[in-house]
């Protein structure tokens, strides 16, 4: 059956090439499937009917024909639904290397535009070295209340030599002719898709735009060696278990002209047999003889911040809960503490002599 490419676009048949690009530009946005919310079969749909009547040439044999006109399919020439994304994304390097020029719009400007790339003015890119995690371990109080620990690792760090240039000491910089200092090369080429402009870091400077008269010695010019790094980190009052502390640029060096990337410090925290955490708040338990319970007493209980005293009210029920304010733990980057909720289990003997059983019967006909 024949399609309704017009319909597709949602324009009449005596719209003009303008409007149908811009119809297209519309939905090419809207349906992206690299978006979110997008459709891959409506975006296939959308563009395919747009490579038929967004072309003065095609558009007339549809207008005669219908979709048939080309058993080839709307891409032309055989090109398939992956040939398109593999060229909308320049090959899977993303939008930002590649330029289209396909019926007059620049595909690297409309996905450009859609995911933040420039299209046709594009800086040079700077690599970015990769993130590196440690973990660590902490007593519950470190913890809790803060600490600093040591952290050694061997990672890619830029030269100390030639502090990340890969320029041996005392040598210049020279223009590189190949991209004439610009850091890019620019290639144009004829596909099925129309002219496709590729932009690339230029492969003989690497995108500085300058190549060293003679290379360092110590990284041969990477700008990076493998060494061993120390790190004082500082871990903040009422860090939980499982978080992590980034530093930001600690990470594993890029090389020349390039960023390093962060270093994270994911925290394991040992149980303390004591306390409980939940959240910032601290959960104990203390056991009570039944005398203590009925006559009530003042006990002697463990916090974080040492031992302090309890009061238990007359008649006090087994698991019944007390708080005490501010004494939970500190509230991770801002002010204040969270609570400590204390239990009361009451301990009921299982062997009682008989004097006792004799006045816990008195006592029992007491409080009837």
């Amino acid at each position: 059956m024949s399609k309704d490419y017009y319909k597709i676009l949602g324009v009449e048949k005596s719209a003009s090439q303008d409007e149908i690009k811009k119809a297209f530009r519309k939905l090419a946005h809207k349906y992206h499937p690299d978006k979110p919310d997008g459709d891959e079969e409506k975006f296939k749909e959308v563009n395919e009917a747009f490579q038929v009547v967004g072309n003065e040439e095609k558009r007339k044999q549809y207008d005669q024909f219908g979709s048939t006109f080309d058993q080839q399919g709307g891409f032309g020439g055989g090109a398939s639904w992956d040939d398109f994304m593999r060229a909308a994304r320049g090959g899977g390097g993303g939008f930002q290397n590649v330029n289209f020029d396909f019926g007059g719009i620049d595909l690297g400007d409309l996905f450009g535009d859609m995911f933040g790339f420039g299209g046709r003015s594009r800086g040079r890119s700077r690599n970015r070295g990769s993130d590196i995690q440690v973990d660590i371990q902490l007593d519950f109080k470190e913890a809790v209340f803060g600490t600093e620990k040591e952290i050694r690792l061997t990672k890619n760090n830029n030269c100390d030599v030639c502090t990340g240039s890969g320029v041996e000491p005392g040598s210049k910089m020279n223009k590189c002719d190949t991209c004439k200092g610009q850091g890019q090369v620019r290639r144009v080429q004829q596909t099925i898709l129309g002219a496709m402009q590729s932009v690339a870091n230029c492969p003989d400077c690497g995108g500085q735009g300058e190549i060293p008269e003679k290379s360092c010695k110590h990284c041969g010019g990477d700008g990076r060696v493998r060494s061993e790094s120390k790190y004082s980190v500082k871990i903040p009052a009422g860090i939980n278990n499982g978080e992590a502390i980034r530093l930001a640029g600690k990470g594993e060096s890029a090389g020349i002209n390039g960023n390093p990337g962060d270093l994270y410090v994911r925290v394991h925290v040992k149980e303390d047999p004591k306390f409980k955490r939940q959240g910032f708040d601290i959960y104990t338990e203390e056991h009570i003889s039944y005398s203590q319970a009925v006559l009530g007493d003042k006990i002697e209980i463990e916090t974080l911040d040492g031992d302090k005293k309890l009061v238990i009210p007359a008649g006090t029920q087994s698991h019944q809960q007390f708080k005490l304010k501010n004494l939970g733990v500190p509230r991770l980057n801002r002010s204040g503490r969270g609570d400590q909720y204390v239990k009361v289990i009451v301990d009921v003997p299982k062997r009682v002599s008989r004097k006792a059983k004799k006045l816990l019967s008195e006592l029992g006909n007491e409080i009837k």
